[in-house]
């Protein structure tokens, strides 16, 4: 979680690419260029932390064809296009498949550090609930089988006596199941525990 994040700048013209990568470096965030998509996807691993600055026309592979490859490799990386103005149209596009934002050429250098800004805390936030994800299915696989049916009943709004009619065991095994799920799991009130469950399927 403590990753330092990178701005991905992806651009065929290489004067924009070492422009932004200076801007960039002026303000202390880290900045790798790439003249291509094929370069990115090259590299690319989903333990990257950071954002895509993306140029929306590009020869080979444009902006939207890299979009659509990160989209099927189920990237989280947020992505601010770069576009012309007639790539209006296609920045819209981008839009409805998952872009943060577009930005026209040619841009104010300020107006970019503030997108890019929001990109970065955005995925900040995603990592941050993926970490807790990943936390709290690490704790529900220590449940055993039983507990786990438990839980999810539980979980769902269930009753004691409920649960012990579901699965055929006395209330009172329910209960101490239901506290040793509780224990397992780090919860102290059913509200804690149903949010586990949320935050385990999310």
């Amino acid at each position: 979680m403590t990753d330092q994040q990178t701005v991905f700048i992806i651009d065929d013209d290489e004067g924009i690419r070492d422009g932004m990568e200076m801007l960039l470096a002026s303000i202390g965030l880290r900045a790798k260029t790439f003249a291509n998509g094929n370069e990115f996807l090259e590299v690319f691993n989903h333990d990257m932390k950071g954002c895509i600055v993306l140029d929306i026309r590009m020869p080979k592979m444009s902006g939207l064809e890299l979009q659509s490859k990160l989209k099927q490799l189920n990237s989280m990386l947020p992505i601010i296009f770069i576009t012309g103005h007639g790539d209006i149209p296609m920045a819209v596009e981008a839009m409805r498949n998952g872009a943060l934002d577009f930005i026209r050429k040619p841009f104010n250098e300020q107006n970019l550090i503030d997108r890019i800004n929001e990109a970065l805390a955005l995925n900040t936030k995603q990592n941050i609930s993926i970490f807790n994800k990943q936390n709290e299915v690490k704790k529900i696989n220590l449940l055993s089988s039983r507990e786990k049916e438990v839980f999810d009943l539980v979980a769902d709004g269930a009753m004691n006596k409920m649960i012990a009619s579901e699965l055929n065991i006395s209330e009172r095994t329910v209960e101490v199941h239901r506290s040793h799920v509780m224990e397992k799991l780090g919860a102290k009130t059913l509200a804690q525990l149903v949010r586990i469950k949320i935050l385990s399927e999310q």
